[in-house]
């Protein structure tokens, strides 16, 4: 299968989207600036992608990532830059790190914060979308992604139960809103994506 780009896609010193509370844009900040000490609120997006039998992609995070290495987390989870729309960021991430694209659709956006020891900190205002794949292999970029597997949903709660510390904060978050408040929005995606 082999990777569908090995270049570098992800750079320290890329220009993120700082934000206020209200997700105003306030500025731009280097990107390994936004993650130092306990890090600066900022706009990133998180994608879950489910195939037609209702399972999420779910990838472990590159051993040399700084934050979070080799944890597991959904699958996909970026920031746009300085002049990119969301959308063109949720499309450009997609096929980077996995080499794919779907259809994605806005569940919901929150704040959280969480430090990673001295190693720095997220402090993210978060879209969360969720979109449908045909599921099958992927082409990972291997700096960015360890290891990525199909899970069925409720084995993902199961293993979060029996084992949060191997998954990242952000990730146990968002799932369990998405399980709490939009698993009938998930169904509906996975039974249109079987029908397709």
């Amino acid at each position: 299968m082999g990777e569908v780009v090995r270049e570098k896609v992800s750079f320290d010193d890329e220009p993120l989207i700082l934000v206020d509370e209200n997700d105003n844009e306030i500025g731009y900040r280097p990107k390994v600036d936004c993650h130092t000490g306990h890090g600066t609120l900022h706009r990133a997006f998180s994608i879950f992608l489910f195939d037609n039998r209702g399972r999420v992609l779910l990838q472990q995070r590159a051993a040399g990532k700084p934050l979070w290495p080799l944890y597991w987390s959904n699958s996909c989870c970026s920031h746009p830059r300085r002049g990119e729309s969301m959308q063109q960021a949720l499309h450009r991430r997609l096929y980077e790190e996995l080499g794919v694209d779907a259809e994605l659709e806005f569940v919901y956006k929150f704040i959280y914060q969480a430090d990673f020891g001295d190693a720095g900190a997220e402090n993210e205002l978060c879209h969360v979308y969720i979109g449908a794949s045909a599921g099958g292999e992927v082409r990972v970029h291997p700096d960015e992604i360890a290891d990525w597997r199909w899970v069925p949903m409720d084995d993902v709660t199961r293993e979060l139960e029996n084992d949060p510390a191997r998954y990242t904060p952000w990730f146990k978050m968002e799932w369990k809103a998405l399980m709490d408040q939009w698993r009938d929005r998930i169904q509906s995606l996975s039974e249109r994506a079987a029908d397709a």
